[in-house]
């Protein structure tokens, strides 16, 4: 029997407990995609100039006030900003000083006329025939960041554009979490390398190559150990080296109750083990183990290859955030789309199933038509698009029924 089983949102509390791996110093060019490990304070005020946002003429706002095309104001135009360099002149009354978008406005000038509504009479005369605000087309020193303001916050993935303010502030380098290390162990008599033919009763080691493949995905360095077989010394000795080069164990197999799984008999066996998890109250997946050695996760998981996988999207997903040191953001963490069911789905009411269905385009949206097959089996996964999520006082769903749909 299962001994310390726990509900989805008790197991979720349960790893926000692991502390995120240590901060690193790195190059900006290598920073797209890793975590910020403290807040990025702006250094300098971005721009650092008055620029314009538009090609036009910088003027003075009250030299066009009551300008329209009947009756423009007329300006002298006394040269042009180039590009990158310091304005040679300023903008003084009844002047004006032609200007591209990005440059630097001229000392005197409080607005920016856009080309589309003036007129050059001739090479000094430029009629203005709508009239500027102040501080209309220009962007003022700070206005993208100011000095000292917090531009990103730790715990933050980097995106492209991120990447592109922290070169705008001439930041090269940066504080980061380092890539979390994940070693996975598969274990089992039964199991085999992949480049073997299976001989009645033996199956190919698929979780460590769909367990890696996970860990790749969620940019974290997967640690594979290889196979084990059911037995004691082995799999401890596998477990001892992937807490030494790792920051987590995963265990595919032996997690079920029965007189050959070994998991937690070897953990046991460790000084300090910590079985903060020995079952799950979700299907498929329920055989799940989470200990804590030495101070970092160990996670049994199911050996059947469907049901690790939707403890891996559940559980492990936001588990690899946390370690990575990424703050929770609902906007990003997961996808979800919107359906209708497309049929019934029986539940059994005092746990969490997690349906795999595949999305099919309906008139007025995605109908959510289930795949109903054994936890053993992976081609639910292969063919399915995502899972539904029925909560544990639900005993089922109806055709019809709205359901969000977490994306594979």
């Amino acid at each position: 029997m299962f001994f310390n089983v726990k509900t989805t949102e008790e197991v979720l509390e349960i790893i926000q407990g692991f502390n995120p791996v240590e901060e690193e110093n790195i190059d900006l060019s290598n920073a797209s995609g890793r975590v910020l490990g403290r807040d990025m304070i702006s250094p300098e005020d971005l721009p650092g100039f008055p620029r314009s946002s538009m090609d036009g003429f910088a003027v003075r706002a009250k030299d066009t006030f009551g300008a329209s095309e009947s009756l423009p104001a007329l300006l002298e135009l006394k040269g042009e900003v180039l590009m990158g360099q310091i304005p040679a002149v300023s903008v003084e009354s009844g002047t004006a000083i032609r200007i591209s978008t990005g440059g630097m406005v001229p000392e005197g000038a409080d607005a920016v006329v856009i080309i589309e509504h003036c007129h050059l009479l001739d090479e000094t005369t430029l009629e203005v025939m709508r009239a500027a605000s102040p501080q209309e087309h220009i962007i003022r020193p700070g206005d993208d960041f100011a000095r000292g303001a917090a531009v990103l916050k730790k715990g933050w993935t980097l995106r492209p554009q991120d990447i592109g303010v922290m070169a705008g502030l001439g930041i090269l380098k940066t504080s980061v979490h380092r890539r979390p290390r994940v070693a996975v162990i598969s274990t089992g008599d039964e199991v085999i390398p992949i480049d073997r033919k299976p001989k009645p009763g033996e199956i190919r080691d698929i979780n460590t190559y769909t367990l890696v493949s996970f860990c790749e995905i969620e940019g974290v360095s997967p640690l594979p150990l290889g196979l084990c077989r059911d037995q004691f010394d082995p799999l401890r000795e596998l477990i001892e080296r992937g807490l030494r080069e790792a920051d987590s164990v995963w265990i595919s197999g032996g997690s079920s109750v029965g007189t050959r799984d070994m998991t937690v008999k070897v953990l046991k066996s460790f000084p300090g083990m910590e079985l903060l998890v020995h079952g799950i109250s979700v299907s498929p997946g329920k055989p799940t183990i989470l200990a804590r050695v030495d101070s970092k996760a160990v996670f049994g998981l199911p050996g059947h290859t469907a049901s690790a996988m939707v403890i891996a999207e559940v559980f492990l997903k936001p588990f690899l955030g946390r370690l990575a040191g990424r703050n929770p953001d609902p906007l990003r963490d997961r996808r979800f789309v919107d359906a209708v069911l497309g049929r019934n789905i029986e539940s059994a009411s005092g746990r969490e199933d997690y349906i795999r269905v595949k999305l099919v385009a309906g008139e007025e949206g995605w109908v959510a038509e289930p795949l109903f097959g054994k936890s053993g089996l992976i081609s639910t996964l292969v063919e399915g698009d995502g899972l539904v999520r029925i909560r544990r006082n639900e005993e089922g769903l109806y055709r019809g029924d709205k359901v969000r749909v977490m994306i594979l």
